[in-house]
């Protein structure tokens, strides 16, 4: 049976694992670079970047590991901690999310799928369920209504835990969707890693209709790399995929900084990469459109409006920033209105995170309008 790696080290790794290590490399080697702009100046912008690196006192905002800041396109500070380089891929937590919501973009696009038709899933068309009238617009703004539990303690008792590696992880999907509805849908807003496996689960099923995981794997592999990973440019992204064959869309992908720095740019500039639309304007403005039900949150997306304080910077930047956030601090923040996109990846406790946050509202606040 084929285990993606973190599934083959069981639920006590994979704790600890949110406080581990991320894949380096000695290759790449980049000395910390600060080149400012002539909006912000290079003494203006280092201080603000190497107080992410402080890891020590009272208000430590953890271990970050790399930060890449681009303006209008352009890296103007990219900075690694020792033992971490420009080739090292960083595990992605919940950012993956948004690279679903990407990917199901493109399939809206394509004709595949709509907004506000009822997802297709098979289990939910029998008889009557109610879960069969569950739309796509409300997978993705996180109102499906149906039973989860993301986070609380211990974490075994978890839905995310019991479905990555406990007893829903031989088919993450399958477990996520054999969940009951616990509200009518569309009326309640409940974060949920569940959901986006079912997304993944959705698109590799219109991919194709054989059912060995090989084949499930290969049909989503093909469509991540010919239509996101080569335009975009994002050549280390390495999904993950359960025993299954279905892609962990929710929270397992790797990555290097500057290739989430390139997925930042791509929703920065209305779905454009290397002059050709990947995914369309429209979708890009519904990911960053506040849902009825929580003005913080969009399409998989988090917004800089109020209900995100505990993710966002909602009294210290524009309200149009928006950020595709992971566990433990992972951070792609994107401020339209500033030209600007930030990437932050490391390794912080929750205690630490309003540290982490004021630290990056800093680095936002050095450029106009910020």
């Amino acid at each position: 049976m084929h285990l993606p790696p973190f599934a083959r080290l069981g639920l006590a790794a994979l704790i600890a694992l949110t406080c581990g290590c991320s894949p380096s490399s000695r290759e790449g080697e980049v000395a910390a670079v600060y080149t400012g702009d002539s909006d912000v100046s290079t003494d203006a912008l280092r201080p603000a970047v190497e107080s992410l690196f402080d890891d020590e006192g009272q208000d430590a905002a953890g271990e970050t590991r790399a930060v890449i800041v681009l303006h209008d396109g352009k890296v103007v500070a990219e900075r690694y901690a020792p033992g971490f380089t420009a080739d090292s891929r960083f595990l992605s937590w919940s950012v993956a999310k948004t690279v679903t919501a990407v990917l199901v973009g493109i399939m809206v696009s394509d004709g595949r799928l709509s907004l506000d038709e009822p997802v297709p899933v098979p289990a939910w068309q029998r008889g009557a369920d109610p879960r069969g009238a569950i739309t796509l617009r409300q997978m993705l703004t996180m109102t499906s209504g149906l039973t989860h539990n993301e986070k609380e303690e211990p974490l075994e008792r978890t839905d995310t835990l019991r479905m990555l590696v406990g007893d829903g992880a031989s088919d993450m999907a399958r477990y996520a969707e054999s969940k009951p509805l616990a509200h009518t849908p569309g009326e309640t807003w409940q974060y949920s890693s569940a959901t986006t496996l079912i997304l993944s689960d959705m698109m590799t099923r219109l991919l194709t209709n054989e059912d060995s995981p090989k084949a499930r794997r290969d049909a989503m592999q093909r469509f991540v790399r010919e239509r996101l990973m080569v335009p975009v440019g994002l050549n280390s992204l390495i999904p993950e995929y359960d025993a299954r064959g279905t892609m962990i869309g929710g929270a397992i992908m790797h990555m290097t900084a500057r290739d989430y720095g390139r997925l930042g740019e791509l929703l920065r500039r209305g779905g454009l990469a290397r002059g050709r639309q990947i995914v369309s304007q429209r979708w890009v403005q519904f990911m960053t459109r506040p849902t009825p039900v929580h003005e913080g949150y969009g399409g998989h997306l988090w917004l800089n409006r109020p209900g995100s304080e505990r993710v966002m910077f909602v009294d210290d930047a524009p309200r149009s920033l928006y950020a595709a956030n992971g566990l433990r601090g992972q951070y792609v923040i994107v401020s339209p209105a500033q030209g600007l996109t930030i990437v932050r990846l490391g390794v912080t406790s929750d205690e630490q995170l309003p540290a982490l946050r004021e630290r990056l509202a800093r680095i936002i606040r050095k450029f106009p309008g910020g």
